[in-house]
Parts: C-alpha cells; sequence; structure tokens
C-alpha cells in the first residue's frame, strides 16, 4: 500500500517533531534541511508540561523528564540582588502538572532525529514551495536535487520563512520586537546559585542550571534593530552586566567569546489569516513567532506539530484536516503572542521612575499573593494535546 506522502521543510524542533507525528499517523516524510547538518541555532531550551504531554503523545516525553534539571527555589531579582519574587519549583509542578525541563537544543534535536528512519532527513537540500497545491492536485516543492510532490507540505522554514511570503505575499511578517538577546552555555561558574531572571532598566539576565552541570545564560537589551558590539558580545555583556550581582559577572568571565550568540528579537504582531493554503500547513516561528518572555516559542512549535498530525490522520481530507488545524491553533497562538508581548514591555521597561514602580509592585503583590507569577502560565503550561492519542507502541486498537 502506498502511504500518503509528506515533505516538511526545516529540520529544526517542530519540522522533526511534526516527521515524527506524521510518520506515527501513517504518512511517508522526507524533512529537506538547508543547513549541512543538523546544527542547533542557539543554546538551551526550555519545555514547559504543555510540551512535554505533546511529545508523550509520540513516546518521547519521559526522555525528555529525565534531562529536568530544576531544584528547589528560583525567582526574580533586581540587578543588585534583591528579591522580587521568590518560585517554587515543586509548586509549579504540581500546578501544571509537571516539571519545567531545561535541556540543551542539540540534546533535544537528538533525541527528535534518533526518532526517525534514516534517510527521513535530507541536510544540505535547499527547498523551495513551488505550488501549493489544491484539492485535486499535490503540492509542489523544488529541491536541489529535484522535484517532490505531496499531499502535505509542512512549513517549518523559521522566522524569515520563504513558506509564509509564498502563500501570503500580502502579510507584512514579523517586526522588530526592539530588543536584541544573547544566550550562551558556560561551564559551572564556581560557588552554586539559585536559577533566577533579573529585571533592570531596559535590560535582562537569566541565569539557569543544565542536568550536566553546565550553565544556561541568556540575556536582553533594548537596542536599535541591527547593532552589534564594536568589538565582540562576550566584552558587551561585560559592559551591560558586569556589575550585576553574582553570578551574572562569573557567567560572562566563563564564557569564550565565540560561544555567544547575538539575535535580535522579532515577532507576528499581525497575525496570518489562517496557518494553511492549499496543501501546505505553517507551523512553529513561521506561522506565529513570539518574543521569548514566556519561552513559548519551541513549545508552541511542538504543539503544533502534534495537533497537526491529529488532524491530518488517515481518512481526514487534507483540505479538512487543515482547516480544523487552523481553527484549534490560530486563536491559541494568537493571544500567547500577545501575552508575551505584553510581558516584554513589562520587562524591558527603561524608564526609572517605570521601572521602581514596577518593581515595587512585583514585589508587593508577590508578598500579599504567593504564587502570582505562576498564573501567567495558567493556559499555556496545563494545554492538554488531542484526546486520542497515537504514541509510538501503542496497542492497534489504542489508537485513533
Amino acid at each position: 500500500m502506498n502511504l500518503p506522502r509528506a515533505v516538511v521543510i526545516g529540520g529544526g524542533i517542530g519540522g522533526l517533531t511534526a516527521a515524527i507525528a506524521l510518520r506515527q499517523r501513517g504518512w511517508a516524510v522526507t524533512v529537506l534541511e538547508r543547513a549541512p547538518a543538523l546544527t542547533p541555532v542557539g543554546a538551551a531550551i526550555g519545555l514547559m508540561p504543555n510540551a512535554q504531554r505533546a511529545l508523550d503523545v509520540l513516546g518521547l516525553g519521559g526522555r525528555v523528564r529525565e534531562l529536568s534539571a530544576w531544584q528547589g527555589a528560583g525567582g526574580l531579582r533586581t540587578p543588585g540582588g534583591r528579591w522580587l519574587n521568590r518560585m517554587d519549583g515543586q509548586a509549579a509542578a504540581d500546578r501544571f502538572g509537571g516539571p519545567l525541563v531545561l535541556l540543551h537544543r542539540a540534546t533535544l534535536l537528538g533525541i527528535l532525529r534518533d526518532a526517525l528512519p534514516d534517510g527521513a532527513v535530507r541536510t544540505g537540500a535547499a527547498a523551495t514551495l513551488a505550488d501549493p497545491g489544491g484539492e485535486r492536485r499535490s503540492a509542489v516543492v523544488n529541491t536541489t536535487e529535484g522535484v517532490l510532490e505531496a499531499e502535505l507540505v509542512v512549513a517549518a522554514d523559521g522566522i524569515h520563512s520563504a513558506a509564509r511570503r509564498a502563500l501570503f505575499p500580502g502579510h507584512p511578517g514579523p517586526a522588530y520586537a526592539g530588543y536584541t538577546t544573547w544566550r550562551v552555555v558556560v561551564p559551572p561558574p564556581g560557588r552554586p546559585f539559585a536559577p533566577h531572571e533579573t529585571w533592570g532598566r531596559g535590560r535582562l539576565w537569566g541565569t539557569q542550571p543544565l542536568k550536566d552541570g553546565r550553565v544556561y545564560a541568556y540575556a536582553m537589551a533594548v537596542v536599535p534593530a541591527g547593532a552589534h558590539a564594536p568589538d565582540d558580545e562576550r566584552a558587551e555583556l561585560r559592559r551591560l552586566f558586569g556589575d550585576w550581582h553574582d553570578p551574572v559577572p562569573r557567567v560572562i568571565e566563563a564564557a569564550t567569546a565565540r560561544d555567544v550568540l547575538r539575535h535580535d528579537v522579532h515577532e507576528m504582531r499581525v497575525p496570518l489569516p489562517a496557518y494553511h493554503r492549499g496543501r501546505v500547513a505553517l507551523i512553529g516561528d513561521a506561522a506565529h513567532a513570539m518574543q521569548p518572555t514566556l519561552a513559548q516559542g519551541g513549545n508552541q512549535a511542538i504543539e503544533d506539530a502534534v495537533v497537526l498530525a491529529h488532524h491530518a490522520g488517515p481518512g481526514a481530507g487534507t483540505g479538512h484536516g487543515l482547516a480544523a488545524y487552523t481553527a484549534e491553533r490560530l486563536p491559541r497562538t494568537t493571544a500567547i503572542v500577545r501575552q508575551a508581548r505584553r510581558t516584554g514591555r513589562l520587562s524591558a521597561a527603561d524608564g526609572a521612575v517605570t521601572v521602581a514602580l514596577r518593581d515595587n509592585l512585583l514585589a508587593g503583590v508577590s508578598r500579599l499573593v504567593p504564587g502570582l507569577v505562576l498564573r501567567n502560565f495558567d493556559g499555556i503550561a496545563d494545554w492538554r494535546p488531542p484526546r486520542h492519542t497515537y504514541a509510538s507502541g501503542a496497542p492497534r486498537g489504542q489508537r485513533e
């Protein structure tokens, strides 16, 4: 029996998750990645319980949870070290049904890649959407190795998605959010520390431990788009954050200049009218690029993938399935994009009076209403995948 054919453009987290999910639903899948290897862009990723439950559908949630490094309390601080808010990791796990798992992106990509058969992922394979297809014709993708026709194309080609521009040429696309970010993974910088995020004036720093003992750090500053350090980005971090509380200076000194990644942040301020057209579905940043303030970019791409596969299952017409996918995902992700933007405005505030009011309000309210910060993730981290699952290894009678 010939299986329906799916082509995934992009071999990142969303694209690989979609490939796994579609294969488990009976599709023959080919992933096209333009890079010569599946080298992750970025340093680490936090997977919240919503993404972990989505990975449970694929039989991969357990492997991810084994990498959980969250221990004890963390919270929100000022550059001088004052705690504005304390957060109990166990309280978060109890509220949302699981822990936060922080792992290196390379580790997650390895888990996903290992769940696919040899030959399913083609690297060094640039792809262009030539025809989105329709009810009676296949979609067409041009590659460096020839033309591929497919009953379904998944565009997971990132924030600057060429597929999105082809499907919706009149859409303005992502806009600069007003700040840039730095990310780095460093060896253990000596003395232990409590996980924290620190908010300053138009600047932010976060330091989090990984399972293997290394430390993931991320930073943000309000700057013009396209700006770069005159020397190197570690020196820029030293200028911006070198006098902040411990362990920030130690983490900066533990980094090497070549390991510090810098990227401007863009977001989809104007939602797309749909996440599909013809036989093509958009997922992840290609569909709904968002600010990283809720740590949901990769999490939502994983959700997209399992929901898309759920609606594109055997017996479902491609058009009907993709319409159902849009109907389920567009309202949810649009709301999260907006919530991330509101949180970004708060964390990126740079006026002296505004920042003082913000900090005092956060400290006061947190004392009066413990766990207030966690409420920001209600309706996000407690999401559950479609009821009928198709986890690998499930008895056939239990699959949809």
